[in-house]
């Protein structure tokens, strides 16, 4: 689990030709009335107080944008089913809901399961787990939905897909972030060497595709991040990124902003 250092971008323009014709064309045909309003528009909930759990405090993030995690998850249902969350709700193990440690509290979150391949849209509302190597707990419904509760453990990834925000400025009036709408991006690469992200980034803008690279700022490294523009719903994003996924791209994500 990581947070969310300072981000840079860098877009690229203008092109010829390239290689992987057959998936890029399929994108070219896909994206062709889809274009991003603002790449580095960004919401930001009110920071979460931080806490401590068994002698270990925890900060929470002040934003879910960009946010990307994998590692394990686990589930937790009747015995904490009509509980209250850490957001002050009553717990509903049918709920599409997790706990997180660090995220935003109501950011909408897609979480795949890397053992088969099923995924689930969550909302955050709890804190925890707190077990070492987990980084999600889900709600029975949702750890069913990806084929979790028999195993009780699972290989996921964790991306942001929405959160919070504030509507006119006023803390007393929010409203949920659009899941379905926005803007949607494929992260295709991630590279230590400035230059091989822009290599991959050229052969995508030559093909027409509004393509960004994401400067991460690591603790102990810095990595470039190649993200190809993939149209304003969720449903345009999934079918590029399983363009790209079978086109040889592994790990190739969704990313929104």
């Amino acid at each position: 689990m990581r947070g969310l250092p300072d981000i840079e971008f860098i877009t690229a323009n203008n092109c010829r030709v390239l290689s992987r014709l057959g998936v890029l064309t399929f994108l070219v045909c896909l994206l062709s009335h889809s274009y991003p309003e603002d790449v580095m528009a960004v919401t930001r909930p009110a920071t979460q107080t931080p806490y401590v759990i068994k002698n270990k405090r925890y900060y929470p993030i002040p934003s879910a944008h960009g946010y990307e995690a994998q590692g394990k998850a686990s589930w937790y249902g009747p015995n904490f089913h009509g509980r209250r969350t850490s957001n002050g709700e009553i717990y509903d193990m049918h709920g599409m809901t997790a706990a997180h440690k660090t995220l935003p509290m109501n950011t909408v979150v897609m979480v795949k399961n890397l053992d088969n391949g099923r995924k689930t849209v969550v909302r955050i509302n709890d804190r925890g787990p707190f077990v070492r190597g987990r980084i999600i707990d889900l709600s029975y419904t949702a750890a069913k939905k990806i084929g979790l509760v028999n195993h009780g453990t699972a290989n996921v990834q964790v991306v942001a897909l929405a959160e919070k925000r504030k509507k006119d400025g006023l803390d007393s009036d929010l409203v949920y972030a659009d899941l379905e709408t926005g803007e949607f991006y494929v992260q295709i690469g991630a590279f230590a060497q400035k230059i091989n992200a822009l290599k991959l980034q050229e052969r995508f803008t030559e093909a027409g595709h509004t393509t960004v690279i994401q400067k991460y700022f690591g603790p102990d490294s810095i990595l470039y991040r190649v993200q190809v523009y993939a149209g304003k719903n969720i449903h345009l994003a999934e079918r590029a990124e399983k363009a790209l996924l079978e086109s040889g791209y592994v790990g190739a994500f969704i990313i929104a902003r």
